[in-house]
């Protein structure tokens, strides 16, 4: 009787490098090394060891001296690492001069958040941003990686010219691949631009959920409208935004939309290929900013979002910060945890989007930011659409029909009631 032969693929080990330079201070640097810790988590490696190198200076060839770039290396093979991951970025000479001295491949933080986009893309305007970014980043790395070019989506390209070299063939193959992806990007960003004024017409509200990356937005979009959207423990659970409508406990009818989380150090091939998923948070009527409240690195994740947010031109957009994971904060021994956290966020909500808790105080607390003064209008008899519309986009407190006018009270925000200005009675 044969043997069974085991073919299950072998869990790739890595060696992971953090950098503490003069620009970083040492509390940054173990942020940043635990946030990578999480990256390697999310795309199934397993951690073959830490080193923290502390950097006094720029070395051209490894981005570190000679004798610890050696030191690394043999450290890598005594643990028998399949790779090495850095926690900064390596320029193509740097990447390339690493694998030729370790032997294996070297890649850095940048490559692993493409990575693992890569292997998170679900629809086809996610696989077109990924495919994007991994084409730009590539790019001035052709010399020393070559890609698969049958495995790229598309069409033929051009033939191969006359005394071309390989590279030569490839990198214009990349680039003609990198424009059709923008070409097709463009279009979905136009869609976008379409669908975005569809509801603008409607005069529904939108509230956009935004944040660091696993700080539970889909988790709360799952409990408030039953979405159903993938949420996992892990970094990048969502790529794509995902709207779903909620009616809030006086009867307004909101649109709550998920969007990609945020991280420290986002490549910016990632930020200019999903900038028409991100800007999502731009055209929002109210910011739903989730903080993981068990992260101690919270504050830092806060300071993040907002720094992204006002990027985007989302900076002034009114905002609701949201502590969650207070299950796992209290679950931790730390009774005044959420206290603290209150007191450095004193208009801040404090949820368990897993159990529920807080989460119908977030949503009258939703309501009263996009509600407004209460406001009388007086429409023609005629008008019935108007009534509906104030019905629909604010909370009405009374209403009277008469035979010349109909007479409502209602709250509203500031652009609904700007659209229906000439109604606007002063009793």
């Amino acid at each position: 009787m044969k043997d069974t032969i085991e073919t299950a693929e072998k869990t790739k080990r890595a060696l992971l490098v953090g950098i503490k330079d003069w620009k970083t201070s040492g509390i940054e640097a173990d942020s940043l090394v635990r946030e990578l810790e999480s990256l390697v988590y999310t795309q199934g490696l397993e951690i073959a060891g830490l080193e923290m190198v502390h950097l006094r200076e720029n070395h051209a060839k490894y981005g570190i001296g000679t004798g610890k770039a050696e030191e690394l290396t043999q450290k890598a093979l005594s643990l028998e690492a399949d790779c090495i991951i850095f926690d900064r970025e390596l320029s193509p000479s740097q990447q390339r001069n690493w694998e030729e001295l370790a032997g294996i491949s070297v890649f850095d933080r940048q490559e692993l958040i493409i990575q693992i986009f890569a292997g998170r893309a679900r629809t086809r305007e996610a696989e077109l941003q990924v495919s994007l970014a991994e084409l730009v980043y590539t790019l001035p790395r052709l010399q020393h990686k070559y890609i698969d070019l049958s495995r790229q989506r598309g069409g033929s390209y051009g033939t191969r010219g006359s005394g071309e070299t390989r590279l030569e063939t490839d990198r214009r193959k990349v680039e003609q691949r990198i424009h059709s992806l923008e070409e097709e990007l463009e279009e979905v960003k136009l869609q976008r631009q379409v669908q975005r004024k569809q509801r603008e017409r409607q005069g529904v509200p939108v509230c956009a959920l935004v944040g660091y990356t696993n700080s539970g937005k889909s988790t709360i979009l799952n409990a408030l409208t039953n979405a159903g959207v993938l949420a996992e423990d892990k970094l990048f659970a969502t790529l794509d935004p995902t709207s779903r409508r909620l009616e809030l406990p006086l009867g307004m009818q909101v649109l709550l939309v998920d969007t990609v989380g945020f991280i420290r150090r986002l490549p910016h091939t990632l930020i200019k290929a999903f900038r028409s998923t991100l800007e999502e948070a731009s055209h929002a009527d109210v910011l739903i900013n989730v903080l993981d409240a068990s992260d101690q690195d919270a504050a830092s994740h806060y300071e993040t979002t907002l720094s992204v947010l006002r990027e985007l031109g989302a900076g002034e957009i009114p905002m609701i910060t949201v502590l969650n994971k207070i299950d796992k904060l209290e679950s931790e021994e730390t009774p005044d945890g959420i206290s603290s956290l209150l007191k450095r966020y004193p208009e801040s909500i404090a949820v368990s989007a897993t159990e529920g808790r807080g989460l119908p105080e977030l949503c009258a607390r939703i309501e009263s930011f996009l509600s407004g003064a209460s406001l009388r209008f007086r429409f023609p008899p005629d008008r019935t659409d108007l009534a509906a519309m104030v019905h629909r986009v604010g909370t009405v407190i009374s209403e009277e029909y008469k035979d010349n006018f109909i007479e409502m009270e209602a709250r509203l925000d500031k652009r609904d009631a700007g659209r229906l200005k000439e109604y606007l009675i002063n009793e």
